[in-house]
């Protein structure tokens, strides 16, 4: 079944240089971007977004990384596009994470960890019009 999810290369790994790399392993993957961007989340936007974790104890360390620099955000699909994105990323904690995911190679912690995939086709719907309008996506 094709679909849509949203993926964010986070601030650190844009600030390390690994965008590019982070788009080539999902585009081996079979995957295909159908709309990106740039963006420098302010907190509040930050806070807006990850607001399913504004009772957890990482909330306000989790929207100042966000939005201390610029993120790219993307909409990729293809067939079992949430499930085959994460696969790509790795486990949330880099330590915990496959050799050869995402977030083994280029992420630093449990925070800092290079990139964000939406977990659900509902919280798929919400990422990707948080981010971008109809007009925006090519897909």
């Amino acid at each position: 079944m094709s679909q849509s999810t949203l993926g964010i290369v986070k601030p650190d790994a844009v600030k390390a240089g690994s965008l590019g790399a982070i788009v080539k392993r999902l585009e081996a993957g079979d995957l295909t971007v159908v709309g990106l961007k740039m963006i420098h989340l302010t907190r509040e936007l930050a806070q807006g977004f990850y607001r399913v974790h504004r009772n957890r104890p990482f909330f306000d360390s989790l929207t100042a990384f966000m939005s201390e620099g610029p993120c790219v955000v993307m909409v990729l699909q293809g067939e079992n596009a949430i499930d085959r994105w994460r696969a790509l990323l790795g486990a949330t904690d880099p330590a915990q994470a496959g050799e050869g995911t995402i977030r083994k190679d280029f992420g630093q912690n449990i925070e800092r960890n290079a990139a964000h995939g939406s977990d659900s086709p509902e919280s798929a719907d919400f990422e990707i019009a948080y981010f971008f309008n109809a007009l925006e996506l090519t897909g």
